[in-house]
């Protein structure tokens, strides 16, 4: 094969990828079956598996048990804004995660003592093993799953504190900021980092994709400052969503 020129598989994905994006193979339509493809193409049998197997992890087709392979009808792409104005304002728990001011959702988490991971321990400047209080939350719009959330704050922080328990106390569903100020820790800054990578099977579970499909992860650490006082990471549909920030410029 000469430098450069795509493998037959890709070449025969790419002309079918073409055909949903330009509505040839409508949402609900039958992809063409293997034998089709080979005999339209001119290809193997391996190589008309492999495109259509291209096709099913970039979320195009899915296959529908003793019924054959279908195009996907793809959901009309949605934004989740955060902005560096709200972070550090007091605000709910779902507000820290979604920053559009028109946007209402609900939230329902659940918090339990655990042993720090090591990465999580790196992140909040902790030895491995010490406990931390891990919080998962799920996020809804519409009653729709649109983002999931794990969080860790560090014990030696706010072990035997009215803010323990997130979710728990006075200050029950509050975001970290107003949370940590009630016990006299201001915080004053928050950094994010995002990344993509294959859903996890329980995640696709809960949100309603499929495993594999590409997830965005935002991870981020609240500090008082240099101090981490909790970080977490905000899991995002990437086929449905894109994440928009709003920021300051000094």
């Amino acid at each position: 094969m000469p430098f450069g020129e795509q493998p037959a598989y890709l070449r025969v994905a790419e002309d079918l990828r073409q055909q949903i994006a330009d509505g040839t193979l409508p949402p609900h339509t039958r992809l063409p079956s293997q034998a089709s493809i080979r005999a339209a193409y001119g290809v193997s049998d391996t190589v008309a598996l492999e495109a259509r197997k291209v096709l099913m992890a970039e979320g195009l087709v899915e296959g529908r048990s003793g019924s054959g392979t279908y195009v996907r009808e793809q959901p009309p792409r949605r934004t989740v804004s955060r902005s560096g104005y709200r972070t550090l304002g007091e605000c709910s728990t779902f507000r820290q995660e979604q920053a559009d001011e028109r946007v209402r959702g609900t939230w329902e988490g659940s918090s339990e003592r655990v042993a720090a991971p090591a990465g999580i321990a790196e992140r909040l400047r902790i030895e491995p093993q010490e406990p931390v209080m891990c919080t998962s939350y799920v996020f809804r719009m519409g009653g729709e799953p649109v983002m999931l959330s794990t969080s860790w704050e560090p014990l030696c922080l706010t072990g035997r504190t009215p803010v323990m328990l997130p979710e728990q106390g006075p200050l029950a569903g509050r975001g970290v900021v107003e949370r940590m100020a009630a016990i006299d820790v201001v915080v004053d800054n928050v950094a994010e980092e995002i990344g993509a990578r294959p859903a996890l099977a329980s995640e696709a579970r809960v949100l309603g994709g499929l495993a594999g499909h590409a997830v965005l992860v935002i991870s981020r650490t609240y500090r008082a400052g240099s101090l981490p006082v909790e970080t977490a990471d905000v899991i995002v549909p990437a086929d449905r969503y894109a994440v928009s920030y709003h920021l300051p410029v000094r």
